[in-house]
Protein backbone atom coordinates (compact mmCIF):
# COMPACT_ATOMS: atom_id res chain seq x y z
CA UNK A 1 0.00 0.00 0.00
CA UNK A 2 1.73 3.20 -0.96
CA UNK A 3 1.54 5.73 1.62
CA UNK A 4 -0.18 9.13 0.98
CA UNK A 5 3.38 11.19 0.67
CA UNK A 6 4.09 8.41 -2.26
CA UNK A 7 0.79 8.59 -3.71
CA UNK A 8 0.31 12.52 -3.89
CA UNK A 9 3.57 13.06 -5.94
CA UNK A 10 1.63 11.05 -8.74
CA UNK A 11 -0.52 14.21 -8.83
CA UNK A 12 0.04 16.58 -11.53
CA UNK A 13 0.66 19.75 -9.40
CA UNK A 14 2.60 19.11 -6.28
CA UNK A 15 2.17 21.06 -3.06
CA UNK A 16 4.63 24.03 -1.64
CA UNK A 17 6.17 21.67 0.89
CA UNK A 18 6.42 18.90 -1.63
CA UNK A 19 8.79 21.27 -3.58
CA UNK A 20 9.92 22.77 -0.51
CA UNK A 21 11.13 19.04 0.28
CA UNK A 22 12.68 18.88 -3.20
CA UNK A 23 14.60 22.47 -3.13
CA UNK A 24 16.30 21.23 0.12
CA UNK A 25 17.28 17.97 -1.33
CA UNK A 26 18.83 19.58 -3.99
CA UNK A 27 20.48 22.36 -2.62
CA UNK A 28 22.37 18.99 -0.41
CA UNK A 29 23.61 17.92 -4.13
CA UNK A 30 24.21 21.12 -5.28
CA UNK A 31 26.31 21.59 -2.41
CA UNK A 32 28.38 18.63 -2.92
CA UNK A 33 29.14 19.32 -6.23
CA UNK A 34 29.48 23.13 -5.39
CA UNK A 35 32.63 21.74 -3.07
CA UNK A 36 33.95 19.86 -5.98
CA UNK A 37 34.29 22.46 -8.47
CA UNK A 38 35.37 25.22 -6.35
CA UNK A 39 38.73 24.03 -5.32
CA UNK A 40 38.83 22.82 -8.92
CA UNK A 41 39.85 26.29 -10.07
CA UNK A 42 41.86 26.99 -6.97
CA UNK A 43 44.38 24.12 -6.98
CA UNK A 44 46.65 26.67 -9.23
CA UNK A 45 46.72 28.95 -6.64
CA UNK A 46 46.77 26.76 -3.74
CA UNK A 47 49.31 24.79 -5.39
CA UNK A 48 51.69 28.27 -5.02
CA UNK A 49 50.67 29.63 -2.16
CA UNK A 50 51.24 26.42 -0.54
CA UNK A 51 54.55 25.26 -2.70
CA UNK A 52 52.85 21.75 -3.46
CA UNK A 53 53.79 19.57 -6.63
CA UNK A 54 51.18 17.76 -9.36
CA UNK A 55 50.83 15.03 -7.28
CA UNK A 56 50.47 16.34 -3.97
CA UNK A 57 48.01 18.77 -5.30
CA UNK A 58 45.59 16.14 -6.29
CA UNK A 59 45.55 15.11 -2.89
CA UNK A 60 43.11 18.27 -1.96
CA UNK A 61 41.16 16.54 -4.50
CA UNK A 62 41.45 13.11 -3.61
CA UNK A 63 41.36 13.24 0.46
CA UNK A 64 38.08 14.41 -0.75
CA UNK A 65 37.56 11.58 -2.96
CA UNK A 66 39.34 8.91 -0.67
CA UNK A 67 36.21 9.95 2.86
CA UNK A 68 33.82 9.72 -0.25
CA UNK A 69 34.05 6.84 -1.73
CA UNK A 70 35.51 5.04 1.01
CA UNK A 71 32.01 5.26 3.20
CA UNK A 72 29.25 5.95 0.23
CA UNK A 73 28.15 1.96 1.18
CA UNK A 74 28.05 2.81 4.67
CA UNK A 75 26.32 5.86 4.58
CA UNK A 76 23.55 4.61 2.11
CA UNK A 77 22.83 1.86 4.39
CA UNK A 78 23.07 4.06 7.40
CA UNK A 79 20.16 6.15 5.80
CA UNK A 80 17.57 3.19 5.29
CA UNK A 81 18.38 1.69 8.86
CA UNK A 82 19.18 4.60 11.37
CA UNK A 83 16.62 7.17 9.14
CA UNK A 84 17.23 9.48 6.22
CA UNK A 85 16.40 13.15 7.62
CA UNK A 86 18.81 12.20 10.67
CA UNK A 87 21.48 10.82 8.90
CA UNK A 88 21.10 13.87 5.88
CA UNK A 89 21.13 16.49 9.13
CA UNK A 90 24.20 15.05 11.02
CA UNK A 91 26.25 15.03 7.92
CA UNK A 92 25.44 18.50 6.68
CA UNK A 93 26.23 19.78 10.14
CA UNK A 94 29.75 17.75 9.74
CA UNK A 95 29.92 19.37 6.37
CA UNK A 96 29.57 22.92 7.55
CA UNK A 97 32.33 22.42 10.04
CA UNK A 98 34.48 21.12 7.43
CA UNK A 99 34.24 23.81 5.23
CA UNK A 100 35.10 26.20 7.96
CA UNK A 101 38.58 23.86 8.77
CA UNK A 102 39.38 23.74 5.18
CA UNK A 103 39.54 27.36 4.38
CA UNK A 104 41.27 28.28 7.52
CA UNK A 105 44.04 25.67 7.91
CA UNK A 106 47.51 27.04 6.34
CA UNK A 107 49.65 23.59 5.50
CA UNK A 108 49.06 20.90 2.64
CA UNK A 109 48.45 17.95 5.46
CA UNK A 110 46.00 20.36 7.47
CA UNK A 111 43.89 20.81 4.19
CA UNK A 112 44.01 17.45 2.95
CA UNK A 113 42.65 16.35 6.27
CA UNK A 114 39.92 18.99 6.52
CA UNK A 115 39.16 17.64 2.51
CA UNK A 116 38.62 13.75 3.68
CA UNK A 117 36.55 15.14 6.82
CA UNK A 118 34.42 16.66 4.07
CA UNK A 119 34.21 13.71 1.79
CA UNK A 120 33.10 11.79 4.94
CA UNK A 121 30.02 14.20 5.37
CA UNK A 122 28.92 13.70 1.61
CA UNK A 123 29.19 10.13 1.65
CA UNK A 124 26.23 10.44 3.77
CA UNK A 125 24.18 13.55 2.45
CA UNK A 126 24.23 12.16 -0.75
CA UNK A 127 22.80 8.98 -0.82
CA UNK A 128 20.35 9.98 1.88
CA UNK A 129 18.98 12.96 0.24
CA UNK A 130 18.76 10.44 -3.01
CA UNK A 131 17.13 8.01 -1.49
CA UNK A 132 14.44 10.92 -0.02
CA UNK A 133 13.66 11.46 -3.38
CA UNK A 134 13.12 7.87 -4.47
CA UNK A 135 10.94 6.73 -1.75
CA UNK A 136 8.69 10.25 -1.33
CA UNK A 137 7.98 10.11 -5.44
CA UNK A 138 6.42 7.29 -6.87
CA UNK A 139 8.27 5.64 -9.11
CA UNK A 140 7.03 7.10 -13.08
CA UNK A 141 6.93 10.46 -14.31
CA UNK A 142 6.73 12.04 -11.03
CA UNK A 143 10.01 10.66 -9.86
CA UNK A 144 11.74 10.95 -13.43
CA UNK A 145 10.66 14.38 -12.59
CA UNK A 146 12.34 14.90 -8.93
CA UNK A 147 15.10 12.85 -10.53
CA UNK A 148 15.95 14.97 -13.47
CA UNK A 149 15.50 18.45 -11.48
CA UNK A 150 18.10 16.35 -8.68
CA UNK A 151 20.41 15.28 -11.14
CA UNK A 152 20.65 18.30 -13.12
CA UNK A 153 20.96 20.37 -10.08
CA UNK A 154 23.94 18.44 -9.12
CA UNK A 155 25.39 19.13 -12.58
CA UNK A 156 24.52 22.67 -12.49
CA UNK A 157 26.01 23.33 -9.33
CA UNK A 158 29.31 21.07 -10.87
CA UNK A 159 29.54 23.51 -13.55
CA UNK A 160 28.28 26.73 -11.91
CA UNK A 161 30.79 26.23 -9.10
CA UNK A 162 33.39 26.82 -11.29
CA UNK A 163 32.22 30.70 -12.09
CA UNK A 164 31.58 31.51 -8.59
CA UNK A 165 34.77 30.16 -7.68
CA UNK A 166 36.58 31.55 -10.52
CA UNK A 167 35.25 35.39 -8.66
CA UNK A 168 36.30 33.95 -4.98
CA UNK A 169 39.80 32.86 -6.45
CA UNK A 170 40.20 36.12 -7.77
CA UNK A 171 40.28 37.45 -3.90
CA UNK A 172 42.03 34.75 -2.49
CA UNK A 173 42.03 30.73 -2.62
CA UNK A 174 40.74 30.94 0.65
CA UNK A 175 37.61 31.63 0.11
CA UNK A 176 36.17 28.83 -2.65
CA UNK A 177 36.70 26.44 0.57
CA UNK A 178 34.93 28.58 3.15
CA UNK A 179 31.51 29.65 1.16
CA UNK A 180 30.12 26.05 1.44
CA UNK A 181 30.41 26.36 5.10
CA UNK A 182 27.63 28.74 5.23
CA UNK A 183 25.42 27.35 2.33
CA UNK A 184 25.43 24.22 4.09
CA UNK A 185 24.32 26.03 7.51
CA UNK A 186 21.39 27.25 5.06
CA UNK A 187 20.44 23.47 3.86
CA UNK A 188 20.95 22.38 7.00
CA UNK A 189 18.46 24.96 8.65
CA UNK A 190 15.61 24.42 5.95
CA UNK A 191 15.85 20.60 5.83
CA UNK A 192 14.78 21.46 9.51
CA UNK A 193 11.89 22.48 8.24
CA UNK A 194 10.88 20.54 5.19
CA UNK A 195 12.42 17.12 5.13
CA UNK A 196 9.95 14.86 6.56
CA UNK A 197 10.45 13.35 9.81
CA UNK A 198 10.54 9.47 8.89
CA UNK A 199 11.30 8.71 12.38
CA UNK A 200 13.46 5.39 13.08
CA UNK A 201 12.34 3.06 10.13
CA UNK A 202 11.30 -0.31 11.31
CA UNK A 203 14.05 -2.49 11.16
CA UNK A 204 12.21 -5.79 11.53
CA UNK A 205 15.09 -7.79 13.10
CA UNK A 206 17.64 -6.35 10.60
CA UNK A 207 21.01 -6.28 11.94
CA UNK A 208 23.56 -3.93 11.38
CA UNK A 209 26.42 -6.31 9.85
CA UNK A 210 29.47 -4.48 11.55
CA UNK A 211 31.27 -7.36 9.66
CA UNK A 212 30.11 -6.24 5.56
CA UNK A 213 30.24 -2.37 6.99
CA UNK A 214 34.40 -2.83 8.57
CA UNK A 215 35.54 -5.01 5.14
CA UNK A 216 33.35 -2.79 2.68
CA UNK A 217 34.29 0.24 4.07
CA UNK A 218 38.55 -0.99 4.57
CA UNK A 219 38.27 -2.14 1.07
CA UNK A 220 36.90 1.11 -0.49
CA UNK A 221 39.15 3.10 1.67
CA UNK A 222 42.34 1.28 0.81
CA UNK A 223 41.27 0.85 -2.80
CA UNK A 224 41.10 4.63 -3.01
CA UNK A 225 44.14 5.05 -1.44
CA UNK A 226 46.09 2.94 -2.83
CA UNK A 227 45.16 4.38 -6.60
CA UNK A 228 45.70 7.85 -5.47
CA UNK A 229 49.60 6.79 -4.05
CA UNK A 230 50.52 4.45 -6.85
CA UNK A 231 51.37 7.33 -9.53
CA UNK A 232 54.13 7.66 -6.37
CA UNK A 233 55.36 4.84 -5.12
CA UNK A 234 55.03 3.17 -8.83
CA UNK A 235 51.90 1.03 -10.41
CA UNK A 236 54.45 -2.00 -9.98
CA UNK A 237 56.19 -1.35 -6.84
CA UNK A 238 55.38 -4.16 -3.72
CA UNK A 239 53.25 -1.77 -2.32
CA UNK A 240 51.22 -1.09 -4.82
CA UNK A 241 50.48 -4.85 -5.56
CA UNK A 242 50.77 -5.56 -1.87
CA UNK A 243 48.07 -3.03 -1.59
CA UNK A 244 45.62 -4.43 -4.13
CA UNK A 245 45.81 -8.31 -3.11
CA UNK A 246 44.82 -6.80 0.39
CA UNK A 247 41.90 -4.83 -1.18
CA UNK A 248 40.92 -8.20 -3.28
CA UNK A 249 40.76 -10.09 0.04
CA UNK A 250 38.75 -7.67 1.79
CA UNK A 251 36.35 -8.08 -0.69
CA UNK A 252 36.01 -11.33 -1.11
CA UNK A 253 35.71 -11.20 2.66
CA UNK A 254 33.00 -8.91 2.78
CA UNK A 255 31.33 -10.97 -0.31
CA UNK A 256 31.17 -14.21 2.54
CA UNK A 257 29.98 -12.09 4.91
CA UNK A 258 27.10 -10.79 3.02
CA UNK A 259 26.33 -13.94 1.34
CA UNK A 260 25.94 -15.72 4.85
CA UNK A 261 24.37 -12.70 6.61
CA UNK A 262 20.50 -12.98 7.39
CA UNK A 263 20.56 -9.47 7.09
CA UNK A 264 23.36 -8.06 4.63
CA UNK A 265 25.12 -4.67 4.60
CA UNK A 266 24.53 -5.09 0.57
CA UNK A 267 21.88 -7.72 -0.97
CA UNK A 268 24.11 -9.06 -3.93
CA UNK A 269 21.16 -10.14 -5.46
CA UNK A 270 20.47 -6.50 -5.88
CA UNK A 271 23.71 -6.89 -8.91
CA UNK A 272 21.23 -8.82 -10.59
CA UNK A 273 19.88 -5.82 -12.57
CA UNK A 274 22.01 -5.63 -15.62
CA UNK A 275 20.45 -1.85 -16.24
CA UNK A 276 21.54 -0.93 -12.32
CA UNK A 277 24.82 -2.36 -13.29
CA UNK A 278 25.65 -0.59 -16.32
CA UNK A 279 24.78 2.54 -14.54
CA UNK A 280 26.93 1.96 -12.21
CA UNK A 281 29.64 1.36 -14.38
CA UNK A 282 28.78 4.26 -16.44
CA UNK A 283 28.55 6.79 -13.57
CA UNK A 284 32.58 5.31 -13.03
CA UNK A 285 33.70 6.25 -16.51
CA UNK A 286 31.75 9.55 -17.01
CA UNK A 287 33.08 11.51 -13.51
CA UNK A 288 36.48 9.20 -13.68
CA UNK A 289 37.03 11.02 -17.39
CA UNK A 290 35.58 14.42 -16.55
CA UNK A 291 37.45 14.67 -12.77
CA UNK A 292 40.46 14.19 -14.76
CA UNK A 293 39.67 16.31 -17.95
CA UNK A 294 39.06 19.24 -15.49
CA UNK A 295 42.43 18.34 -13.79
CA UNK A 296 44.44 18.79 -17.05
CA UNK A 297 42.35 21.70 -18.46
CA UNK A 298 42.68 23.94 -14.90
CA UNK A 299 46.38 23.43 -15.57
CA UNK A 300 46.65 24.30 -18.80
CA UNK A 301 44.32 27.53 -18.98
CA UNK A 302 46.50 28.73 -16.01
CA UNK A 303 49.59 27.41 -15.89
CA UNK A 304 50.68 27.55 -19.85
CA UNK A 305 48.16 30.44 -21.13
CA UNK A 306 48.74 32.41 -17.94
CA UNK A 307 44.56 33.01 -17.64
CA UNK A 308 43.25 34.40 -14.46
CA UNK A 309 41.04 31.95 -12.14
CA UNK A 310 37.99 34.13 -13.73
CA UNK A 311 38.84 33.76 -17.39
CA UNK A 312 39.51 29.80 -16.47
CA UNK A 313 35.93 29.53 -15.47
CA UNK A 314 34.08 31.70 -17.98
CA UNK A 315 35.56 29.16 -20.54
CA UNK A 316 33.49 26.30 -18.50
CA UNK A 317 30.43 28.47 -18.45
CA UNK A 318 28.66 27.16 -22.23
CA UNK A 319 28.66 23.85 -20.04
CA UNK A 320 27.46 25.07 -17.45
CA UNK A 321 24.47 27.06 -19.03
CA UNK A 322 23.73 23.98 -21.10
CA UNK A 323 23.37 22.05 -17.81
CA UNK A 324 21.37 24.55 -15.96
CA UNK A 325 19.07 25.51 -19.03
CA UNK A 326 18.03 21.56 -19.45
CA UNK A 327 16.76 21.16 -15.66
CA UNK A 328 13.02 21.82 -16.25
CA UNK A 329 13.08 19.67 -19.58
CA UNK A 330 15.09 16.61 -19.12
CA UNK A 331 12.00 14.91 -17.45
CA UNK A 332 10.21 14.77 -20.54
CA UNK A 333 12.88 13.97 -22.39
CA UNK A 334 13.57 10.95 -20.26
CA UNK A 335 10.09 10.12 -20.13
CA UNK A 336 9.62 10.38 -24.42
CA UNK A 337 13.29 8.40 -25.16
CA UNK A 338 14.38 6.32 -22.21
CA UNK A 339 17.33 6.60 -20.13
CA UNK A 340 19.69 3.68 -22.11
CA UNK A 341 19.04 5.99 -25.32
CA UNK A 342 19.88 9.29 -24.05
CA UNK A 343 22.96 7.72 -21.98
CA UNK A 344 24.10 6.33 -25.29
CA UNK A 345 23.77 9.93 -26.93
CA UNK A 346 25.08 11.90 -24.24
CA UNK A 347 28.72 9.48 -24.73
CA UNK A 348 29.27 9.85 -28.10
CA UNK A 349 29.03 13.78 -27.24
CA UNK A 350 31.21 13.35 -24.45
CA UNK A 351 33.54 11.25 -26.71
CA UNK A 352 33.32 14.02 -29.20
CA UNK A 353 34.16 17.05 -26.64
CA UNK A 354 37.23 15.53 -25.19
CA UNK A 355 38.15 14.63 -28.82
CA UNK A 356 37.70 18.41 -29.37
CA UNK A 357 40.56 19.21 -26.67
CA UNK A 358 43.10 17.06 -28.31
CA UNK A 359 43.56 20.05 -30.50
CA UNK A 360 44.92 22.15 -28.16
CA UNK A 361 48.02 24.49 -28.79
CA UNK A 362 49.93 27.32 -27.14
CA UNK A 363 47.87 29.90 -27.90
CA UNK A 364 44.14 29.72 -27.60
CA UNK A 365 41.72 28.39 -29.65
CA UNK A 366 38.34 29.79 -28.26
CA UNK A 367 36.17 29.12 -31.51
CA UNK A 368 37.84 25.69 -33.01
CA UNK A 369 38.31 23.85 -29.89
CA UNK A 370 37.44 25.27 -26.48
CA UNK A 371 33.69 26.52 -27.48
CA UNK A 372 32.78 23.47 -29.45
CA UNK A 373 34.30 21.64 -26.89
CA UNK A 374 32.62 22.62 -24.30
CA UNK A 375 29.34 22.94 -25.81
CA UNK A 376 29.22 19.17 -26.63
CA UNK A 377 30.62 18.00 -22.70
CA UNK A 378 27.26 20.33 -21.75
CA UNK A 379 25.38 18.30 -23.57
CA UNK A 380 27.37 14.90 -22.10
CA UNK A 381 26.39 15.95 -18.91
CA UNK A 382 22.86 16.85 -18.82
CA UNK A 383 21.73 14.08 -20.96
CA UNK A 384 23.68 11.29 -19.30
CA UNK A 385 24.19 12.36 -15.31
CA UNK A 386 20.17 12.57 -15.23
CA UNK A 387 19.87 9.48 -17.14
CA UNK A 388 22.32 7.50 -14.80
CA UNK A 389 20.64 8.47 -11.62
CA UNK A 390 17.15 7.36 -12.80
CA UNK A 391 18.56 4.06 -14.14
CA UNK A 392 20.20 3.42 -11.14
CA UNK A 393 17.77 3.52 -8.62
CA UNK A 394 14.71 2.33 -10.98
CA UNK A 395 12.87 -0.97 -10.00
CA UNK A 396 14.60 -1.08 -6.32
CA UNK A 397 12.73 -1.67 -3.43
CA UNK A 398 12.11 1.47 -0.96
CA UNK A 399 13.92 -0.52 1.40
CA UNK A 400 17.08 -0.51 -0.51
CA UNK A 401 17.40 2.95 -2.29
CA UNK A 402 19.96 4.01 0.12
CA UNK A 403 21.65 0.89 -1.13
CA UNK A 404 20.99 1.60 -4.78
CA UNK A 405 22.11 5.67 -4.56
CA UNK A 406 25.02 4.34 -2.50
CA UNK A 407 26.01 1.92 -4.71
CA UNK A 408 25.71 4.89 -7.75
CA UNK A 409 27.52 7.10 -5.73
CA UNK A 410 29.90 5.00 -4.35
CA UNK A 411 30.80 3.81 -8.68
CA UNK A 412 31.28 7.25 -9.33
CA UNK A 413 33.67 8.24 -6.66
CA UNK A 414 36.00 5.57 -7.09
CA UNK A 415 35.65 6.26 -10.84
CA UNK A 416 36.78 9.97 -9.92
CA UNK A 417 40.04 8.71 -7.82
CA UNK A 418 40.87 6.34 -10.69
CA UNK A 419 40.28 8.64 -13.54
CA UNK A 420 42.50 11.41 -11.54
CA UNK A 421 45.11 9.64 -10.31
CA UNK A 422 45.60 7.79 -13.61
CA UNK A 423 45.30 11.30 -15.63
CA UNK A 424 47.84 12.81 -12.64
CA UNK A 425 50.31 9.95 -13.07
CA UNK A 426 50.48 10.15 -16.98
CA UNK A 427 51.22 14.36 -17.04
CA UNK A 428 53.57 13.83 -14.44
CA UNK A 429 55.57 11.48 -15.66
CA UNK A 430 55.52 13.26 -18.97
CA UNK A 431 56.51 16.55 -16.99
CA UNK A 432 59.94 18.52 -17.36
CA UNK A 433 62.22 18.65 -14.17
CA UNK A 434 64.29 21.34 -15.63
CA UNK A 435 63.72 25.29 -13.48
CA UNK A 436 62.24 26.49 -16.60
CA UNK A 437 59.78 24.72 -18.76
CA UNK A 438 58.38 25.97 -22.12
CA UNK A 439 55.04 26.19 -23.11
CA UNK A 440 55.50 23.33 -25.84
CA UNK A 441 57.17 21.43 -22.81
CA UNK A 442 53.95 21.96 -21.23
CA UNK A 443 51.90 21.33 -23.69
CA UNK A 444 53.04 18.14 -24.14
CA UNK A 445 52.75 16.92 -20.91
CA UNK A 446 48.95 17.74 -20.89
CA UNK A 447 48.06 15.73 -24.20
CA UNK A 448 48.76 12.08 -22.89
CA UNK A 449 46.59 12.82 -20.01
CA UNK A 450 43.90 14.51 -22.85
CA UNK A 451 44.25 11.03 -24.42
CA UNK A 452 43.79 9.23 -21.74
CA UNK A 453 40.30 10.89 -21.13
CA UNK A 454 39.08 10.51 -24.22
CA UNK A 455 40.28 6.29 -23.70
CA UNK A 456 37.93 6.32 -20.64
CA UNK A 457 35.46 8.08 -21.91
CA UNK A 458 35.24 5.56 -24.74
CA UNK A 459 34.74 2.91 -22.25
CA UNK A 460 31.46 4.54 -21.44
CA UNK A 461 30.40 4.55 -24.88
CA UNK A 462 30.66 0.63 -25.01
CA UNK A 463 28.73 0.18 -21.93
CA UNK A 464 26.29 2.30 -23.56
CA UNK A 465 25.96 0.54 -26.83
CA UNK A 466 25.67 -2.89 -24.66
CA UNK A 467 22.32 -0.75 -23.14
CA UNK A 468 21.20 -0.44 -26.16
CA UNK A 469 21.52 -3.70 -27.21
CA UNK A 470 19.75 -5.35 -24.25
CA UNK A 471 17.00 -2.87 -24.91
CA UNK A 472 16.55 -3.55 -28.33
CA UNK A 473 16.56 -7.24 -27.32
CA UNK A 474 14.02 -6.40 -24.83
CA UNK A 475 11.33 -5.22 -27.16
CA UNK A 476 11.93 -7.89 -29.23
CA UNK A 477 10.59 -10.34 -26.56
CA UNK A 478 7.92 -8.12 -25.62
CA UNK A 479 6.84 -7.86 -29.26
CA UNK A 480 6.83 -11.50 -30.03
CA UNK A 481 5.26 -12.34 -26.30
CA UNK A 482 2.22 -10.02 -28.35
CA UNK A 483 1.93 -11.61 -31.40
CA UNK A 484 1.89 -14.75 -29.63
CA UNK A 485 -0.81 -13.47 -27.43
CA UNK A 486 -2.35 -11.99 -30.68
CA UNK A 487 -2.40 -15.46 -32.11
CA UNK A 488 -3.81 -16.68 -29.17
CA UNK A 489 -6.66 -15.05 -28.94
CA UNK A 490 -7.63 -14.77 -32.53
Amino acid sequence: MESSTTSSTSDVRWGPRLWGTLVVLCGALFLDALDISMVGVALPSIRTDLNMTTSALQWVVSGYVLGYGGLLLLGGRAADLLGRRRVLLTALAVFAVGSLLGGLVSSPELLIAARFIKGVAAAFTAPAALSIITTTFQEGPARNKALSIFAVTGASGFSLGLVLSGLLTEVGWRWPLLLPGPVAALVLFAALRFVPNDGRPERNGQGYDLGGAITSTAAMLLLVYTIVQAPEQGWASPWTIGSFVVVLALLGAFVLIERRSSHPLVRLGILRSGSLVRANIGAMVFFGSYVGFQFVVMQYMQRLLGWSSMETALAFLPAAVIVASSSTKMAAVVDRFGTARLIGVGMVALVAGYAFFLGLDVTPNLAGVILPGMILIGIAVALTFTSLNIQATSGVANEEQGLASGLLNTFMQVGGAVGLAVVTAVVSANETTTAKVTPNELLASYFPGLAVVAGIAVIGLLVAVSGLAALRKENKAIAAQQRELELANA
